[in-house]
């Protein structure tokens, strides 16, 4: 065997020495490389990305638009310090839960959220327009969050309630992961014309929101909890012993899980109806105190987080329901009552009738507790000692229909056979859809109510004109504004959105 001489050994190591160093030139340059300077003026950033903010260096955890006061020390939901000494504001960088199909009931995480902007500018009005964007849009109906931006909606808007949060088992939970997280957009179907990436962290509804709120800086988001469908759990959730935890539930899934740090501003409970039945009978008599006291317990719970945040209700119109409520004292917590106004009548009755009536004319053939209107149900919530500031007017953005009616009086308080044929449920249909049907319209001057007719089917819907009508109510008695279910049964311009935000004032 030839031995390696001393001059030979020299040469292989200083080639061992240059592989070396080729090797760790990549991350020796790494190291030395500047990351660019954190930019707070609404500027995108990927997960991975770095920054560099007062001397050290931070990497991105969640994809975001940076707000200006979200400075990377003060939000470790959204950046993580690799490189650098911490300044004295700087706090230690968290743990990011990645989303799962299935999130946990009661998320633990507890990072602290970087502050909502303050720059708010609402309409000009300075009313409140409140629209419910459903969760499930996204399938058939085939309306997103950039449909909210391209009918114009966005600029006229003040608030957002993402429908809906449901309610199991005394905790809130995600009411559909692909809808709110998940579900994948292209750049042409994004409010910023981003594409999603395969790796990013959120995406779906709950990151269009987060983009279309970067656009539109006044805009605030609220998560709607329960809804018609899924309000049997409250009652339980309600009670003493269950109370606290459930909104602990609500909060650590919607203000402060950093996977959607920054969507939601607040919180719009659903409950339909304490101490009353809704789609179910799951109720108990005690539910109006119970309700009062879980308010009382999300307005705590919410300032404790942030103050700022917001807590809202959708709330009953008929007086049967009203008074299962202490209307004077559940006030105090909630930043403003959205009246459920509308449905007053529909094709589970047989007699045709208005759905969303400013006044109940003398010929109304209703009785008791079905002989209903919005200046009713208004009077109802201001004489039990609700500030009527605090009281926002529900409208329809769609319209409840009839077959088989009679011709006289153009079928209004007729027999009908039955529900009319809509696009996705019968007795149903969206106002954009029955504009396009071209019948004949009428108006009820005592009702202030608009119905059309043709051939045996009756519609009940709010026009343009029945918006402006309302808005005036709303001017006149100096309510909060209007609220309306929901975006996408608008037109694509926006034109009962338009006739809010002109008549508001």
């Amino acid at each position: 065997m030839k031995r390696l001489s001393i001059h030979h050994l020299g040469i292989v190591s200083m080639l061992m020495i240059a592989l070396l160093l080729a090797t760790l030139a990549p991350s020796i340059n790494s190291v030395f490389a500047e990351a660019p300077p954190w930019d707070g003026n609404f500027h995108y950033y990927a997960v991975g990305s770095m920054v560099s903010y007062e001397g050290s260096e931070y990497r991105c955890l969640q994809a975001h638009t940076s707000q200006p006061a979200w400075t990377p020390p003060t939000t470790p939901a959204l950046w993580q310090l690799v490189s650098g000494s911490p300044s004295p504001t700087n706090t230690p960088s968290a743990t990011v839960v990645p989303p799962t199909s299935t999130p946990p009931p009661n998320p633990t995480a507890t990072t602290t959220l970087p502050p909502t902007p303050t720059s708010v500018t609402p309409p000009p009005s300075g009313k409140r327009i409140i629209g419910y964007f459903v969760q499930w849009g996204v399938y058939g109906r085939n309306y997103h969050v950039k449909n909210i931006k391209t009918s114009g909606s966005a600029s006229k808007l003040t608030h957002i309630n993402y429908a809906f949060s449901n309610v199991v088992n005394n905790r809130c939970v995600i009411g559909d992961s692909y809808a709110d997280y998940e579900k994948a957009y292209t750049a042409a179907e994004s409010v910023d014309g981003v594409a999603d990436t395969w790796d990013q962290p959120l995406r779906g509804s709950f990151n269009q929101l987060r983009k279309l709120k970067a656009q539109y800086p006044h805009l605030k988001v609220l998560i709607s909890l329960g809804g018609w469908t899924w309000s049997s759990g409250f009652s339980d959730a309600a009670l003493p012993q269950n109370r606290v935890a459930f909104v602990q539930s609500c909060i650590d899934l919607f203000i402060t899980d950093p996977r959607w740090a920054g969507v939601f501003d607040g919180i719009d409970v659903d409950w339909e109806y304490p101490g009353a039945c809704g789609n179910t009978c799951n109720f108990r008599p005690e539910d109006t105190q119970n309700f009062t006291a879980l308010l009382a317990e999300f307005r705590k719970q919410l300032n404790a987080v942030r103050p700022g945040l917001l807590l809202t209700i959708a709330a009953p119109a008929g007086q049967d329901k009203i008074d299962k409520i202490e209307v004077g004292k559940i006030h105090q917590h909630l930043d403003f009552i959205n009246l459920m106004t509308y449905d007053f009548h529909g094709a589970w009755e047989n007699t045709t009738n208005f759905q969303s009536n400013l006044y109940t004319p003398a010929g109304d053939p209703a009785q008791g507790n079905q002989r209903v209107s919005v200046d009713q149900a208004v009077r109802a919530w201001r004489q039990g000692g609700t500030p009527a500031g605090k009281l926002v007017v529900g409208v329809p953005f769609y319209g409840r229909g009839w077959q088989g009616v009679p011709s006289a009086n153009n079928g209004l308080w007729k027999t009908g056979s039955g529900a009319a044929s809509g696009t996705y449920e019968a007795g149903i249909e969206d106002y954009k859809v029955l504009k396009a049907k071209g019948y004949p319209r009428y108006f009820n001057n005592d009702a202030q109510a608009a119905w059309i007719y043709s051939n045996g089917i009756f519609w009940t819907y709010d026009d343009p004109s029945v918006m402006n009508t309302k808005t005036n109510y709303i001017n006149t008695n100096s309510l909060g504004g209007a609220m309306f279910w929901e975006l996408s049964g608008d037109t694509t311009n926006g034109e009962l959105i338009n006739a809010l935000s002109n008549g508001l004032r």
